[in-house]
């Protein structure tokens, strides 16, 4: 059985989609937005969990995105995310401020099938001035609670449940019944039961089925909730991964020098998108 390539995952992925990504320290699979940028996607419209990395990076500095929801952008240690500010700076991209909360209370409600979540912490915030799509009403319960007739000053927000159209993320491992491995990175889980696809890199594929190892259940996304996942190496580098292998923070770093100009970008695409296709072909 031929086994697929984040190349052939990247197919999957229709222009325009809304697409989730965890960020730098929750299991990002670079080796899928590299394919993503070799295959051209066009309009992407990033999600990020709840923020965003150098996965989404690269991804704006290709051309790929149209818009992202996320409560930040940023390389970490390295600084800016260089493409992400130079095309907020241009007006290329729309960008969507959220919160951390807001974006996973939005997925759980989709998680759990409802239309809406309620949250607080919010409230008195610049954000609900730029968000229309997010309610302020009074806590209907407030009163009964009170024992009391009529309603108000007890205001909470309601956040519209959040469904991806494709959430994508790399693990050290897959069994062969398709479930996934993503240790403590539990966050992944939401993700996937929210979104309409999910789509996984990993490192390696086992035998068995972990859903039935007491040792590696808790950690595991049942394979009904996965659509396909490819082998890739290596595939959240530089990125750490969980204990398989730690962070490049040198690669990173070269990243954010070069991307700091379009030409600069292009050539660590030469480099490392394009050139890393090369080889594999040769091989």
């Amino acid at each position: 059985m031929q086994v697929p390539t984040p190349d052939d995952l990247a197919r999957l992925v229709p222009d325009g989609a809304l697409l989730a990504l965890p960020p730098d320290n929750s299991l990002p699979s670079l080796a899928l937005v590299r394919a993503l940028v070799r295959r051209g996607a066009r309009g992407l419209r990033l999600l990020g969990v709840p923020v965003s990395g150098l996965a989404s990076d690269i991804l704006i500095g290709a051309g790929c995105v149209a818009e992202i929801q996320t409560s930040a952008v940023s390389l970490g240690e390295a600084g800016f995310a260089p493409r992400f500010t130079a095309a907020l700076k241009a007006g290329t991209i729309r960008v969507r401020d959220a919160t951390c909360p807001a974006i996973h209370t939005m997925l759980q409600a989709a998680e759990k099938g409802v239309p809406f979540m309620p949250l607080r912490g919010i409230i008195g915030s610049d954000i609900l001035a730029n968000r229309p799509d997010w309610l302020v009403i009074d806590n209907p319960f407030a009163a009964a609670d009170a024992g009391g007739g009529g309603g108000g000053g007890d205001p909470i927000v309601l956040l519209p449940a959040l469904q991806p159209d494709v959430a994508a993320f790399h693990a050290a491992m897959a069994d062969e019944a398709g479930n996934v491995w993503v240790g403590r990175r539990r966050e992944l889980a939401t993700i996937a039961h929210a979104s309409r696809r999910v789509l996984v890199t990993v490192e390696r594929v086992v035998p068995g089925n972990m859903l039935e190892d007491e040792r590696l259940a808790a950690g595991t996304i049942s394979a009904t909730y996965v659509e396909a996942v490819a082998l890739a190496e290596r595939g959240a580098a530089p990125i750490a991964l969980l204990d398989e292998y730690g962070a490049d923070p040198a690669a990173v770093a070269e990243y954010a020098r070069m991307a700091r100009t379009e030409e600069g970008f292009r050539a660590w695409c030469e480099r490392h998108v394009y050139g890393d296709a090369l080889k594999v072909a040769a091989e």
